[in-house]
Formats: C-alpha cells, sequence, structure tokens
C-alpha cells in the first residue's frame, strides 16, 4: 500500500532540497542571517520554506505559551489555597464573589493558554501546521486577556480586604490601565513608529 505524504514528509523534503549556495546567499560569513530589507520593507530577508517558516512561527509561539503558563499556574494556585485559609471565612458577600470572578478568569486563561497544545497534539502529522499557527495566535491572545483580567481581580480583592472598597476598585484601574498600556497600547506604538520610519526610508 502506498502511504499518503504527510506534512512531515514534505518538510524534509523540502528541506533536502535547499543547496548550500542558497543557504550562504541569506547568510553572512559568520553564518547569521543578513539585514538586506527584502522588497525595500525593511524586514530581513530569512532563506526559508513556507513549511520552515511555519515550525518557526509555532516555536516562538511555544516560547510565549510556556512564559505565560508559568505565570497562570502559580496564580491559580494561589487562588485555590485561599478557600482552605482561616481568615477566608471573614470575607463578605462582596469579596467572595470577586473570589470566584478571580478564579473563573484564572481557569479560562489556564484554559485558552493550553488550548494551542492541546489542538498540536489532536492534529500531529496531518498537515495543519499553519491552521495551528493561526489559531493558537488568536487562543494566546485570548489567554493573555483573561489572564490580565485575573491579576486585576486579584488586585481588586486584595485591596478590597485590606484597605477597604474603595482602595479596590482604584487599584484595580490603576492595574487595568497598567495592563493596557504595557499590552496593547506600547506594542502599537513601537509598531507604528517602525512602520513611519520604513516608509520614510
Amino acid at each position: 500500500m502506498t502511504s499518503t505524504p504527510t506534512y512531515d514528509d514534505h518538510e524534509l523534503a523540502m528541506t533536502s532540497k535547499r543547496s548550500n549556495g542558497d543557504r550562504s546567499g541569506a547568510e553572512g560569513d559568520d553564518g547569521s542571517a543578513r539585514g538586506d530589507s527584502a522588497g525595500g520593507t525593511g524586514r530581513p530577508h530569512r532563506n526559508e520554506t513556507a513549511a520552515e517558516r511555519m515550525d518557526r512561527n509555532w516555536n516562538e509561539l511555544l516560547q510565549e505559551l510556556r512564559v505565560t503558563q508559568t505565570g497562570v499556574q502559580i496564580l491559580s494556585g494561589f487562588l485555590l489555597t485561599l478557600p482552605f485559609q482561616q481568615r477566608f471565612t471573614t470575607l463578605d458577600d462582596l469579596q467572595r464573589t470577586i473570589f470566584l470572578v478571580a478564579v473563573s478568569l484564572s481557569t479560562v486563561a489556564t484554559a485558552l493558554l493550553v488550548s494551542p497544545v492541546s489542538s498540536h497534539r489532536l492534529l500531529f502529522r496531518r498537515g495543519a501546521k499553519d491552521t495551528l499557527v493561526t489559531t493558537g495566535d488568536r487562543l494566546a491572545k485570548a489567554g493573555l486577556v483573561a489572564l490580565g483580567l485575573t491579576v486585576t481581580t486579584v488586585v481588586l480583592l486584595i485591596f478590597n480586604v485590606v484597605l477597604g472598597p474603595a482602595a479596590g476598585w482604584v487599584a484595580a484601574g490603576c492595574m487595568l490601565t497598567f495592563f493596557t498600556l504595557n499590552w496593547l497600547i506600547l506594542p502599537l506604538l513601537v509598531w507604528r513608529s517602525r512602520s513611519r520610519r520604513t516608509a520614510e526610508d
């Protein structure tokens, strides 16, 4: 019987066709990628196939997920231990509601950030790496939103318990603003500044 070629078989075949001459054309004398622009876009040219680009994007996504997953796991573990503390019984109804919201958001963040790994395992060797990269990117973004809201809610709870409701809402507002500036506004400003410099060049 003749087996159907898989994505991995295609990748190996494409990689084996790359000659040393092509590789030297995209690399400098020290083996590093050249900084020449491709098509005047200001982006460094990469001598890679579409399959290799998907693999690189997927590996970069996994590295980012490892960082965020560690933070979510620590935060979730902290939240799960709170109900078993003696002072937990002294919380009022509002504080318990805030706690449950934080636990729910933490669970959602964990599910979203682990979903790309689960999808990869289910679609392994089915030639769907491009779909995995696109879906994983969207899930990671949604997971970061859930993580930011989780941390904001935890800050709301802690300040509410220690200093009172007013301090809790102020602290939560400041934290939400901080996350928005650092995780959304700043990257957009950097991207816009880079695009403007590229257009001027």
